[in-house]
């Protein structure tokens, strides 16, 4: 992508995000108005979310080919498309088919967006800024969707008209199969995929990491509503004040950018975010179920901005970026069913505890991925063109580094220019040239051209 495409890409990754953040009040919504059990609502949301992981698991790595625009045009149709199908109908099968299709459209959306961000020039800061965005229309909606109505049409409804909205934001991106440019101009190197086994690990550790923080998400508005005793109107609010704490989150994660490493925010910030998920999963009033909500929701786009961060920085072709999305993806799908299933089974407050034991040994792998893969940003390819460039890179990296010492990363290399020293000669006198004759003149330059050629050997 290029330098002026970063609003098609927070637009993209808005839409894309939209339907994850909604989560909650779909599945809500879905049970109520369709009369469903909690389980079976949970499973529609995952049937949604599992066919948003299938458009990133098969359009990793073909972006370029397929094209930018046209793959996001398609993906945003199908979404309006499906999301509007599902809004529109009360039977469950046609619910469930139009929850699908709008999924994989969401998916094909973040699919691109995850492609382009991991192009550019500060992953974690594109990436900061598309959470941003997701969070703030979140909390708008669901300040105002419990004051226009009731049933699962309005969510619904609200992702195909954000998915609509966005359409006009892709002719800011690449059309055709032209192969995506580096921020350095250069096109993103080909071959297999760099850092596989951190990639792996990285996108296991994802998968469980996004079902654990959806399984609660899944059920936060039952238990507000069962256990805490709050009306649906009260969840909302909390629900919006709580993305409104995320936009500050948000923000500091982007202020605060990589001063701290990868690895410091996302272990630390796990462990957080375990003890928030106890609490709201033990909410019994409003104190407890805001405190816990807030907390969490101010914490998880935090780690999830570094771990986007992480992902893009694997491969500036954007494929890890992709494929651990989609398994991030594949966790979110799961979550909503394991957590209306542990919930039924053995109820909330075990329910949170099992899920902020899981977290916190997940924040082992990730934190060792982070640590393994820190530095790898400074030294991508195409990035440093001078010979011994990846010492003057790590020189340049160091906090305090002389401004100047190194050459700047990126620079074309500066041509090679060979000069000849020579020592001028006094020129010779009248008597000398008169004596010397044709022969002594030409002699006398030849001896000037040797002495001229030993002082440049030296």
């Amino acid at each position: 992508m290029s330098r002026r495409t970063p609003r098609p890409l927070v637009a993209l990754f808005t839409a894309g995000y939209l339907a994850p953040y909604l989560l909650p009040t779909v599945v809500g919504r879905l049970g109520d108005s369709l009369h469903l059990p909690p389980a079976q609502a949970g499973l529609i949301g995952s049937a949604l979310l599992m066919s948003s992981a299938a458009a990133g698991f098969t359009f990793a790595g073909r972006v370029d080919r397929m094209g930018p625009r046209t793959l996001a045009r398609a993906g945003l149709l199908l979404a309006a498309l499906g999301y509007s199908a599902a809004a529109a109908t009360s039977f469950v099968p046609l619910v469930v088919i139009g929850a699908m299709a709008g999924g994989f459209g969401s998916g094909t959306a973040t699919t691109v967006a995850a492609t382009g961000i991991a192009g550019q020039r500060d992953p974690h800061r594109a990436s900061t800024l598309g959470l941003l965005s997701v969070s703030a229309l979140a909390g708008a909606l669901y300040l105002t969707m419990p004051h226009l109505g009731t049933g699962h049409a309005l969510p619904f409804a609200a992702i195909a008209l954000t998915a609509l909205a966005t359409w006009p934001a892709t002719s800011g991106l690449e059309s055709g199969t032209a192969q995506l440019a580096t921020p350095a101009g250069q096109p993103r190197p080909a071959g297999p995929l760099p850092f596989r086994r951190s990639g792996l690990v990285l996108a296991a550790a994802m998968l469980c990491w996004s079902m654990a923080q959806n399984s609660l998400w899944g059920v936060s508005s039952r238990i507000g509503t069962d256990q805490a005793g709050l009306t649906e109107i009260t969840v909302g609010a909390v629900f919006a004040v709580a993305l409104g704490t995320a936009l500050v989150g948000v923000l500091g994660a982007g202020a605060l950018g990589s001063r701290l490493g990868r690895a410091a925010p996302i272990g630390a910030g796990t462990a957080l975010i375990a003890c928030c998920i106890v609490v709201s999963a033990r909410a019994d009033d409003l104190t407890s179920f805001a405190t816990g909500e807030i907390a969490w929701n101010t914490l998880y786009p935090v780690v999830l901005s570094y771990l986007i961060g992480l992902a893009a920085s694997l491969d500036p072709r954007g494929r890890w970026a992709v494929l651990v999305g989609s398994a991030a993806s594949l966790g979110t799908a799961c979550g909503p069913l394991t957590g209306s299933v542990l919930s039924q089974t053995a109820g909330y407050p075990a329910m949170g505890t099992t899920l902020a034991v899981a977290l916190l040994v997940l924040a082992l792998p990730l934190t060792a991925v982070a640590l393994h893969t820190g530095g790898s940003p400074l030294l991508r390819p195409g990035t440093v063109r001078r010979r011994g460039g990846a010492p003057a890179a790590l020189v340049a990296g160091v906090t305090g580094a002389p401004a100047g010492a190194v050459p700047q990363m990126g620079a074309p290399e500066q041509p090679v220019v060979e000069i000849t020293v020579s020592t001028p000669q006094p020129a010779p006198t009248q008597e000398e040239f008169s004596t010397a004759g044709p022969r002594g003149g030409s002699a006398g330059l030849g001896q000037s051209s040797n002495a001229n050629a030993s002082t440049s050997a030296r």
